[in-house]
């Protein structure tokens, strides 16, 4: 057995993690053991039996992704010019730099549910833009249609607001946020791993749509009362500051059941979790918006059911990412069986302690980037393990484990000989 990539001071032990996962290893076929040199000092990448190469994305694929980015680019610019219309151009700037606080708070949130198994930038800037452009344009092109069918019928005017808040905004607006991850569910499954992913997904298609949405709000306000007007101070502070989670609590539940769908179900199967998802999401935001309607004290109301709310949200992610952790820790213990790892780095690299102690010591060997890709491959390593035994290897999970197998014996390697770069 190979020895440890470093003696941390205080090492961490290495409990029964098959145990407190609730994943019994010695259920499935272990991995393949590694090749007697990775094996006695893991100095080598895997040997050739290991070495499958990894599968080229398509040339069709390439294609999709270009056009995909291209209409999504095209519709944020329509919509963007729809602001800037309404707006005007500083209403449109003022209201989009207000609307940035929000924004950043969402993406601070997301980059903490996100950091133990980090998605790929490219299926982020898809989802941000899908929110940001394409669900808001469904969401402008069907309220100006009812609009439409509303006035041609001479419809009142105080029953449509209520209808379009409580009934209209939360259906087409969730179905729009939600078809965005369900794209995304289709297109990169070998990164869709479990409901922590797409809660990930979710999250940033809806600060995506948030994000338009509030430039929508905080400049049509500007326009009204000014830059320093009560109405503006106060939307601002209920909007960006009070409550800029609330899009993402509601398309969380989309991403949540697609994640489990991820786990074990087809492409086609995923829509009927889609559909699961989508009724919580689409009920918590007519209870938000229609209560408004009801509510005498705003703050009240907040304070007593939408904080609470909030919390518990807080409570189930902090519960996944666990599970998400315990899942790596088990499936890093089958590689360490058959001599890819030692079994004091499983610790090392299925904690947050440990990855803590790890790049501490990288840092103070100047090599912190080669242990991020050690601890980022390990991760994706794991993930790819799961998937094997889901029975999900029609998207790639063997190729993808003989790929990281590679890598990770590579960085590990790098590291123990004391080069600076993987």
């Amino acid at each position: 057995m190979s020895e440890p990539l470093h003696p941390p001071a205080s090492a961490p032990s290495t409990p029964d993690w098959s145990a407190t996962a609730g994943l019994a290893p010695d259920s499935a076929p272990a991995p393949a053991s590694a090749p007697p040199e990775v094996r006695a000092e893991s100095s080598t990448p895997a040997q050739p039996g290991f070495a499958t190469p990894p599968r080229r994305r398509s040339a069709g694929m390439l294609v999709l992704a270009v056009i995909g980015f291209v209409v999504l680019g095209a519709v944020a610019l329509v919509v963007g010019l729809y602001l800037l219309a309404g707006l005007g151009p500083a209403g449109l700037v003022i209201g989009a730099i207000m609307a940035l606080v929000p924004l950043a708070i969402v993406f601070a949130g997301i980059r903490w549910i996100d950091r133990w198994e980090p998605e790929p930038r490219g299926a982020l800037v898809f989802a941000f833009l899908w929110g940001a452009g394409m669900s808001v344009l469904i969401a402008l092109a069907v309220d100006a249609e009812i609009r439409n069918v509303v006035a041609m019928a001479g419809g009142s005017s105080e029953a449509f607001e209520f209808f379009g808040a409580a009934i209209q905004a939360p259906i087409v607006e969730e179905l729009g946020k939600g078809l965005g991850v369900l794209i995304l569910f289709w297109t990169v499954r070998r990164h869709f791993d479990g409901p922590v992913d797409g809660i990930v997904y979710a999250a940033t298609v809806a600060g995506g749509f948030a994000f338009t949405e509030n430039i929508l709000y905080f400049g049509t306000q500007l326009a009204d009362g000014g830059l320093l007007s009560g109405g503006t101070i106060e939307i601002f502070f209920i909007r960006g500051l009070m409550s800029p989670f609330a899009h993402v609590m509601f398309t969380a539940f989309i991403g949540a059941a697609l994640g489990f769908a991820a786990r074990r179900a087809g492409a086609l199967a995923g829509l009927g979790l889609f559909v699961v998802g989508a009724i919580p999401a689409i009920l918590l935001h007519a209870f938000w918006n229609g209560a408004l309607f009801f509510v005498g004290d705003f703050y009240g109301y907040y304070l007593l059911v939408q904080v609470p709310m909030f919390l518990i949200a807080v409570a189930i992610v902090i519960a996944l990412r666990r599970q998400e952790q315990r899942l790596t820790a088990v499936r890093l213990g089958e590689y360490a069986a058959v001599g890819w790892l030692h079994p004091q780095e499983v610790a090392m690299l299925a904690t947050p302690a440990g990855r803590r102690t790890a790049q501490a010591w990288a840092a103070r060997h100047g090599v912190p980037g080669l242990m991020r890709a050690f601890i980022r491959d390990a991760t994706r390593l794991a993930h790819a393990r799961q998937r094997i035994l889901g029975g999900r290897d029609g998207i790639g999970a063997h190729v993808d484990e003989a790929e990281l197998l590679q890598r990770v014996a590579a960085s590990r390697h790098a590291l123990m000989s004391g080069r600076a770069t993987p």
